[in-house]
């Protein structure tokens, strides 16, 4: 155990909620829900506002909005999120070399192993010292991001993760070495990680109710009530004992999406088009990341929420949209979907930091494109033979969404990476309209970028803001408006 407190662990403030309240001001000081919008939607963050109204995370939607109908209600916008988590953890690292993401808005930093280390460790008062290097953290992330950050500082990662749960929200509490046991003692078992509903109630039915009673029963009772290695590693932590080492960037096992379904989806075309589309945004978070991966793997929970993976490792790694959505396919036509899918998912492990290009995939890429241009030359030729003026219907022409569009294939509309896709249209049918989702970025040619308040009846709500501005206007355009496009994210502070 550390005798200096120079271990510190950082929480964002409610963090999804506190992004997307920078970025909109007509939403700051009111109350914010960011998650699933769909029947089945849970929540992912809770402003402080809506907080007070008993909304809290993994909590669902519909209970959500019933607790607080005034809410703004967004989806997620992770591009955004991982901006301002970027920014955060730069800011960390000129700490010290030793970071630890937990998360996008979470992180433990071992100062002593940074540049003021050797300051922290002569220091007369090392603590003050510490102290003074949070309160300059927090201001820094503030006047970056203006958003707010908990700091706890300890001797050990335990006591740094309790102290900021204590600081939050927009707090700093340190908790010197020797203390431990003085500020574990009086809370719940539920404060220890790793002790969950379940473990609480066994511990509570054996009349454990706070850390100190942990403590005081030893290690052969909770032995017997936990097992050997749970029993041992709670006593532990009841002790204030922690020397886990920070560990800097601990690096990804795997990269996945999955989407759950208002209604279970029962047509195995329209499952094989929804894992398409996952597909997509697998890759775009592949390669956002600088990634690849040998191993492809599907997930689905079925009607009677039975969850089944299936897996199938490529020849090598790769970060190529044909091969992973191909696989996914191969994967999906192996499982029964009798009765209906309520999720799926599609994700890539085994990952690499380079890609073994695939033959397969070249080959296939190269046939799309020698289609592509047959079909072009078929359809020249058909406007030359096409009749004038009075002489009876030409072609109809059918819009093509191309690969330069910025969008998956069959996600026309779509936030990148983040919106549900609408069901693709059978032949002859009218392509569906764009789907706006609350919270979504766009822009309009007149008015500047905003964001959508909402859609429904064939029009979107749409207020005009930037995050550096005032509250802005709002108007209301038909969801086809092509004057009206998706965007990405602005940043929070003017570059």
């Amino acid at each position: 155990m550390r005798s200096l407190p120079s271990i510190i662990h950082l929480d964002m403030d409610a963090f999804f909620a506190s992004v997307e309240q920078a970025a909109k001001p007509s939403l700051r000081g009111k109350p914010v829900v960011v998650g699933g919008l769909g029947g089945r939607g849970v929540v992912s963050t809770a402003s402080y506002e809506a907080r007070k109204f008993g909304v809290h995370s993994a909590m669902p939607m519909a209970q959500a909005r019933r607790l607080c109908p005034n809410a703004a209600f967004l989806i997620g916008r992770f591009e955004a999120y991982r901006r301002v988590s970027d920014l955060v953890m730069g800011l960390l690292r000129e700490l010290s070399p030793l970071v630890e993401p937990l998360s996008l808005d979470e992180a433990f930093v071992d100062l002593a192993a940074g540049p003021y280390g050797p300051a922290i460790a002569e220091a007369p008062d090392g603590a003050a010292l510490v102290l003074a290097l949070a309160e300059d953290l927090r201001a820094d992330i503030e006047r970056r991001t203006g958003l707010t950050a908990s700091v706890g500082a300890a001797g050990s990662k335990l006591m740094a993760k309790i102290a900021s749960e204590q600081a939050k929200p927009d707090g700093l509490v340190l908790v010197a070495p020797g203390r431990e046991r003085t500020v574990l003692g009086p809370m719940s078992v539920r404060a220890l990680p790793g002790v969950g509903p379940a473990t609480e109630q066994v511990l509570r039915r054996a009349g454990l109710i706070t850390v100190a009673d942990l403590a005081e029963a030893g290690e052969a009772e909770l032995v017997q009530l936990l097992g050997r290695a749970h029993g041992a590693g709670v006593l532990q932590m009841a002790l204030g004992l922690d020397d886990r080492p920070v560990v800097p960037d601990r690096d990804a096992k795997s990269v996945s999406v999955e989407d759950t379904f208002e209604v279970d989806l029962a047509d195995r075309d329209r499952i094989l088009h929804e894992v398409d589309v996952l597909a997509a945004r697998c890759v775009g978070r592949l390669r956002a990341a600088g990634r690849s991966g040998r191993t492809v793997v599907l997930k689905v929970r079925r009607f009677d929420f039975s969850t089944l993976t299936r897996s199938e490792t490529l020849r090598g790694p790769t970060d190529d949209e044909t091969v992973i959505g191909d696989t996914a396919r191969r994967l999906a036509a192996q499982v029964d979907v009798t009765g209906g899918v309520r999720l799926l998912g599609v994700g890539v492990s085994q990952l690499a930091d380079y890609t073994q290009e695939d033959l397969f995939a070249q080959a296939v890429r190269e046939a799309a494109q020698e289609q592509e241009q047959e079909q072009a030359k078929e359809q020249a030729q058909a406007e030359q033979r096409e009749p004038g003026p009075g002489s009876g219907p030409g072609p109809v022409s059918v819009p093509v969404t191309g690969a330069g569009s910025g969008h998956a294939p069959g996600s026309a509309g779509r936030a990148p990476g983040e919106q549900p896709a609408e069901a693709p249209a059978e032949a002859g049918e009218v392509p569906a309209v764009r789907r706006w989702m609350p919270g979504q970025d766009v822009t309009h040619t007149e008015f500047g970028p905003g964001w959508v308040q909402g859609s429904g009846v064939g029009r979107v709500t749409v207020r005009f803001e930037t995050p550096w501005s005032g509250p802005g206007r709002v108007r209301t355009f038909l969801v086809d408006d092509p004057a009206l496009e998706p965007a990405r994210p602005l940043p929070l502070r003017q570059e």
